[in-house]
């Protein structure tokens, strides 16, 4: 593999105040120091504003770049941001490469579509402060919105981990929908959310759900899965009912409606009718290699009866 650092030099990333995204100075010399990891690609529209939610805590941040065509990564950089690219290799692999190259023990993990709010920075400093022995990683949860729509219910604020312990956690190894592998016992959760803006558009929806579709069913063929007229007829009204009655999605009003219709009759359907494909399609034809149509001949009776004009009626 090969890795590109195109930060500064170690010598202006030490400089005391010399980066906006050195965020350091201000602590304890004794506090834990903290890196922010921003993986992201084309995340032009997002990155400014990510970055500068982080920056009153982070005593690092390392945006890890996977081919942006878009100007993420000039934008980083005239940030002061430590910059690292790399090909594309999956979103756990990724991500597990990235926090290797962080400067720092502790880490919290952001994407680019979310913002860190003042109560949970207040929250991460503390624990830095004194980071306790028994713990190795913390849990988030998310404040979603949809085109701007605040989505209190729906499933879209399940907690995750981003905030880990360097060397004591990785991404489990999965195409999508990637978990951090750690001991259970040596987690806590932290009650400030993430921001989380999650799409401005059926377009960046059907973009990345469509992506996401097909990971997950490769995904569960890796699994011995199989797809069959129940997963494509019921499980999509099925994860409806779930989604919209028994998690809420009914009180998020238009909003709701949508995303847990796009959720069940969008991903659901397509992620189990890829697994069906995956199993059952046909191989394609080479050329010439379907025989001709057979056209059947039409009886001489037929034919004559039909030329016939039509007798008149009394």
């Amino acid at each position: 593999m090969i890795c590109h650092d195109t930060s500064k030099t170690s010598a202006r990333r030490q400089t005391n105040g010399a980066s906006l995204c050195a965020g350091g100075g201000r602590e304890s010399t004794a506090r834990a120091k903290l890196t922010v990891l921003i993986p992201c690609k084309n995340e032009r529209r997002n990155i400014r504003d990510c970055i500068e939610s982080v920056q009153p805590l982070a005593d690092e941040i390392l945006v890890a770049d996977s081919g942006s065509t878009d100007g993420t990564v000039e934008i980083a950089r005239s940030m002061g941001c430590r910059v690292i690219e790399h090909r594309w290799t999956g979103y756990a692999n990724f991500k597990n490469w990235a926090i290797s190259h962080a400067s720092h023990l502790w880490v919290l993990v952001v994407d680019a579509d979310e913002r860190l709010t003042p109560q949970l920075a207040d929250e991460i400093r503390a624990v830095l402060a004194d980071p306790p022995a028994d713990v190795d990683a913390f849990s988030v949860r998310f404040q979603t919105y949809f085109m701007g729509h605040l989505l209190r219910f729906s499933s879209w604020n399940n907690p995750a981990t981003r905030l880990l312990r360097r060397g004591r956690c990785r991404y489990i190894p999965r195409r999508v929908h990637e978990s951090v592998d750690v001991d259970p016992t040596r987690t806590r959760r932290l009650k400030g959310r993430l921001l989380h803006y999650s799409f401005w558009s059926y377009d960046e929806f059907f973009e990345k759900y469509t992506r996401y579709s097909k990971l997950s069913a490769e995904e569960l063929r890796d699994r011995g899965k199989r797809a069959g007229t129940y997963d494509l007829l019921l499980r999509p009204f099925l994860r409806f009912f779930q989604l919209y009655i028994l998690r809420g999605g009914f009180l998020d009003g238009a909003a709701g409606i949508q995303i847990c219709m796009l959720m069940a009759f969008f991903y659901s359907f397509a992620k189990r009718a890829r697994l069906w494909e995956m199993a059952h399609v046909q191989r394609e034809p080479r050329h010439g290699a379907l025989p001709e149509p057979r056209i059947s001949a039409v009886p001489s009776s037929i034919v004559t009866r039909s030329a016939e004009p039509a007798r008149a009626t009394a």
